[in-house]
């Protein structure tokens, strides 16, 4: 299957209007069972050239998007991430904490005449983040999704090679939380880490050595929007893909930039605003 290469179609619509701080934003870390979910929001220049490259992160190996984080970070006029702690993922649910880490990401860039999202419409958003549109497959068809989608990746692969570390056994440092049977045979053999999301049924299953197939969508308590979410994510693709977690707000920049600072256990975790 042809790989779809982002446009900057959509963008160069809301420049015409006036538009001249233009958000695309997007989200990882929807379906794995461990670690916060990470949300990234990148501003292009009006007028930009395409990074060449730059596509949905989920086609890209690790290496490439590497590569092409610095390059984003270096043209884009403004660039946040945000998260959503394992805490508050128990608390509100995947679909809320999704949308909280997105508006975290998208007060961090200063200002915003207009957001786009990847996904389908979310309720009320408008009355926390302005005026935005959501644009299915967002990560494959608008560039600044596609940017974002590559910043977030990043982050998180550098913060689980690091939680791999504290927590060696689980594999996270080639699994990086997704449902793996070593990953869910460590489970089973030394329980669970401050960093698994213990409201996920799927974790439950695997603690009471339930030999079903590891379904996160067959999970009878969730909504149909988190089953959306869930299955854009459960693809092969992504099995590099990394978790963000314990790091506040104001190290994620540092990480970004291969700082070396340490993470910050759960229960110091601060309050995100």
């Amino acid at each position: 299957m042809a790989v779809i290469v982002p446009t900057l179609r959509h963008e160069r619509r809301l420049w015409n209007d006036g538009h001249t701080r233009v958000a695309g934003v997007d989200e990882v870390g929807v379906a794995p069972t461990c670690g916060a979910v990470v949300a990234a929001a990148v501003i292009m220049k009006p007028g930009c050239h395409r990074i060449p490259g730059v596509r949905d992160s989920k086609t890209l190996s690790m290496a490439q998007r590497e590569r092409l984080a610095p390059l984003i970070r270096k043209r884009a006029v403004a660039v946040g991430v945000g998260a959503a702690s394992v805490r508050e993922i128990d608390q509100l649910n995947i679909y809320h904490a999704t949308h909280l880490a997105m508006r975290r990401a998208i007060a961090r860039l200063g200002g915003h005449d207009h957001v786009m999202v990847d996904g389908n419409r979310i309720v009320g958003f408008e009355a926390h983040v302005g005026p935005y549109s959501s644009v299915v497959d967002g990560d494959a068809k608008v560039y600044s999704i596609a940017c974002a989608s590559v910043v977030a990746k990043v982050v998180r692969d550098r913060m689980m090679t690091r939680l791999a570390a504290r927590y060696p056994g689980y594999g996270w440092e080639h699994n990086q939380g997704y449902a793996t049977l070593d990953h869910r045979m460590a489970i089973r053999a030394m329980g669970l880490t401050p960093f698994h999301r213990r409201s996920f049924l799927a974790l439950q299953r695997t603690l009471a050595g339930d030999q079903l197939d590891f379904d996160l969508l067959g999970d009878p308590g969730a909504s149909s929007e988190i089953h959306d979410i869930l299955e854009r994510e459960a693809v092969p693709v992504m099995a590099d893909d990394a978790m963000l977690d314990s790091a506040d707000l104001a190290a994620l920049d540092l990480i970004l930039d291969g700082d070396e600072a340490g993470l910050i256990e759960p229960a110091d975790q601060p309050a995100f605003a």
